[in-house]
């Protein structure tokens, strides 16, 4: 049975309720009409049908612009289901738990960068352990590692990997409460023990960029960022850690429904009631792994102030913007139908974007919004926004996480040569340094969709304003 998809306005989009499909609610989808041809090309608006079908949902199940086919739940979806009465999915979270992206200016400018660029990208990529199976600088006993999990981006500060101003400038100052670190399973630490201060592979990265273009000046000097200044964006999350605890807790969701008595139509959507002792023991598992994953990019930020001042001089200065998360479930409260109610707001594949005002966001923020950092491809341009009032009204808070994958990565490798990608890479200003072949041919700037008209369908949609545009000059890959 074919999807069939309203107009709301030029940048929004319903797929009413349909029972026969088990929805208990519309999907509303945040796409300009060219952008939905695009996102109807895989079975993502189905996933997010899907969703809808979820026992506990509350509001809508939403599609962001960057949206594309994912496990359970679309990339680039948004779902909130009731705190008491609702449900879990470690589908609506994801493999890479806290995958998320780090963003912080540095107190040099492109024109004195551009000379020792090459220098400096060697650098980062020998500090920063980059690939699927690479074992960081950061040594760390089980007891430690039951620490981080435990305490998050505090352990690597107080470890002298960082300092207090970071833990600030994190979404969540860094770290999940209630996080058990006795709800992760021995695998899960072992394979995260030695991955601390490492980047991983996919589409994760390490992109030293400059400010080509200031939106709104005003946000733009409270968060310290000016044209032609240099900025670094870290892109990860929680490595095999985080993997490990989803395939954990997948495992065990499935005959627990069973025992719930709940249906759904694709078993990628396991799920069991928030308030069952399956549901929090993975909340307790996912907060420890959230956790590892904020110590994993501040440690990592430690290591690129270590390489930036290698190459240029002690006095460079790299100051942390913000650190948002992007595949996380979190408990929030939020006006649904007139009434402040608890929910669990899944984003899988979705930022966090609370508007002025929000007691959540540093004092510095408080006044413009919370900064959204949303990456685009190696090739074309990055985002910096802040979060709008429209998100609170209508996305739980939430707006894009990227430019979101046209090719898979397979598609993407076709018919390409590395060398030849890296070549015209370099012809336009930009270094690329990574761990393997895939690296570079998985992530061509071709395998994504147009990363500007994704941030303005989330502008002129009322969830988020612009405020600058990054452009890439040095890259690192898994």
């Amino acid at each position: 049975m074919a999807l069939q998809t309203e107009a709301l306005d030029a940048f929004r989009h319903r797929i009413a309720r349909d029972e026969k499909r088990g929805m208990r609610t519309d999907v509303v989808v945040y796409a300009s009409a060219a952008m939905l041809a695009q996102i109807s090309q895989d079975l993502a608006l189905e996933q997010a049908v899907n969703v809808a079908t979820l026992p506990g949902i509350v509001g809508p199940s939403l599609a962001m612009p960057d949206i594309h086919q994912g496990y359970g739940f679309p990339i680039g979806g948004v779902a909130a289901t009731d705190w008491d009465h609702g449900v879990v999915s470690p589908g609506g979270v994801g493999f890479d738990i806290n995958c998320g992206v780090r963003g912080a200016a540095t107190s040099l400018t492109e024109s004195e960068v551009r000379p020792k660029l090459r220098e400096l990208v060697d650098q980062v990529f020998r500090d920063v352990p980059c690939g699927a199976g690479a074992d960081g600088p950061l040594r760390v006993s089980g007891k430690q590692l039951d620490e981080v999990l435990e305490t998050g981006a505090r352990w690597a500060v107080e470890n002298g990997y960082g300092m207090e101003r970071d833990l600030e400038y994190c979404e969540a100052a860094g770290c999940l409460a209630e996080a058990d670190p006795a709800a992760v399973s021995a695998r899960a630490k072992e394979r995260g023990l030695p991955q601390l201060a490492t980047l991983g592979s996919g589409n994760h990265f390490l992109e030293i960029q400059y400010v080509e273009k200031i939106h709104d000046p005003k946000a733009a000097r409270v968060m310290g960022i000016e044209e032609g200044q240099v900025v670094v964006l870290i892109h990860c999350g929680s490595r095999g850690l985080g993997h490990q605890v989803c395939t954990d807790y997948l495992g065990q969701m499935g005959p627990a429904m069973k025992r719930y008595g709940i249906w759904i139509p694709d078993r990628q959507l396991a799920c069991v009631p928030i308030q069952s002792p399956e549901g929090q023991a993975y909340l307790g598992a996912m907060r420890a792994a959230a956790n590892f994953a904020w110590a994993n990019r501040q440690a990592m930020l430690h290591y690129v102030r270590g390489a930036f001042q290698k190459t240029f001089s002690r006095s460079v200065r790299i100051d942390l913007i913000y650190d948002v998360c992007h595949n996380i479930a979190k408990r929030e409260r939020h006006t649904v139908e007139g009434r402040k109610v608890d929910v669990l707001v899944h984003r899988k594949g979705a930022t966090r974007a609370f508007p002025p005002g929000h007691r959540d966001l540093p004092q510095a923020y408080r006044a413009i919004g919370q900064p959204v950092l949303i990456p685009g491809s190696m090739g074309t341009a990055s985002w910096i926004l802040t979060g709008a009032q429209g998100a609170m009204r209508e996305t739980f808070g939430s707006v894009c996480h990227g430019a979101g994958r046209l090719l898979s990565r397979t598609a993407a490798r076709k018919g390409r040569d590395a060398r030849q990608v890296r070549n015209q890479l370099e012809e336009a200003g930009i270094i690329v340094k990574a761990e393997s072949r895939d690296g570079i041919l998985e992530e061509v700037p071709e395998a994504y969709k147009d990363v500007d008209e994704v941030i303005e369908v989330v502008h002129q949609a009322g969830l988020a304003r612009k405020v600058a545009r990054l452009r890439p000059m040095g890259v690192i890959k898994g």
